[in-house]
């Protein structure tokens, strides 16, 4: 089989996030909010994370710098903060989570805009969306600085999950009600999850 060669540390250097970013798909979207300066909640989405262990329960996402230099507001607020809330994205708040990813002016909440609503947490200040299908109550277990790459690495104490998701005495997903949507190919491709197959080992 024929292919192409990119080479990251050289030529393609300067395309390395469309590529990677466009063939390490589908990935899961995290919507976080996080806590201003002034108590104001920001909300903004994350397709760099994933879960990487349960014990403890660890979650990891990247949210990079608005200009070389300058963190994004989430990156800000954690860091002060120490804390933040990670929701899953449906088809119910798509809109709504792609809207939220328009740069305003620190402290100007997208919650307002996009007229979501704001319930409080369990075992932390930072507030959660209660349209989200899914929020993981978070602390920040460290953030990792690698160039500029951030790592935000995310303890997760307390989950909620929208009724009828998931069977609270199994704790299993129920999954054909829970589609969550994926990010493709920056900067408009998303993907659902509507047809699922399964596959055992024989």
């Amino acid at each position: 089989m024929q292919s192409v060669e990119f080479d990251l540390d050289g030529t393609h250097r300067d395309k390395a996030y469309s590529i990677l970013a466009g063939v390490i798909t589908p990935r899961p979207i995290a919507w976080v909010t996080t806590k201003n300066e002034d108590d104001s909640t920001n909300v903004a989405p994350f397709s760099f994370f994933n879960c990487f262990g349960s014990c403890p329960p660890l979650v990891i996402f990247a949210p990079g710098n608005k200009e070389p230099g300058t963190p994004k507001d989430t990156a800000r607020n954690i860091r002060r903060q120490r804390e933040f809330v990670i929701h899953t994205v449906d088809a119910t708040v798509a809109e709504a989570m792609c809207q939220s990813s328009a740069s305003l002016p620190y402290g100007q909440s997208e919650i307002d805009t996009n007229q979501l609503t704001l319930v409080n947490s369990s075992s932390i200040s930072t507030p959660r969306i209660a349209e989200a299908p899914v929020a993981l109550e978070c602390t920040e277990h460290s953030t990792i600085e690698i160039g500029s790459n951030r790592l935000v690495l995310g303890i997760v104490h307390k989950v909620h999950v929208r009724s009828g998701l998931m069977d609270p005495d199994s704790c299993r997903i129920d999954q054909r009600s829970y589609q969550p949507i994926g990010r493709m190919a920056s900067p408009d491709w998303y993907c659902n999850t509507e047809k699922l197959f399964k596959m055992s080992i024989t």
